[in-house]
């Protein structure tokens, strides 16, 4: 088997914007990585997800039409 040929594999702290911080090991080359959101603040994970009902296509013709 060949010596050195592999990425390096370390440990990296990934920073979030909410001040969460995840650590992991990847073969990336920093020893810190920041990010806008994680787990922790993103509205799907936290459940302060909305529902945006927006008419499609037959929604806006039948509302025109069919009165």
């Amino acid at each position: 088997m060949k010596k050195n040929i592999h990425p390096k594999y370390k440990k990296v702290n990934i920073h979030c914007s909410c001040g969460n911080i995840i650590d992991i090991f990847s073969t990336l080359n920093k020893d810190n990585l920041h990010i806008d959101v994680c787990s922790k603040c993103h509205p799907f994970y936290t459940g302060k997800q909305r529902n945006i009902t927006q008419g499609g296509r037959i929604e806006r013709f039948n509302k025109k039409f069919y009165n």
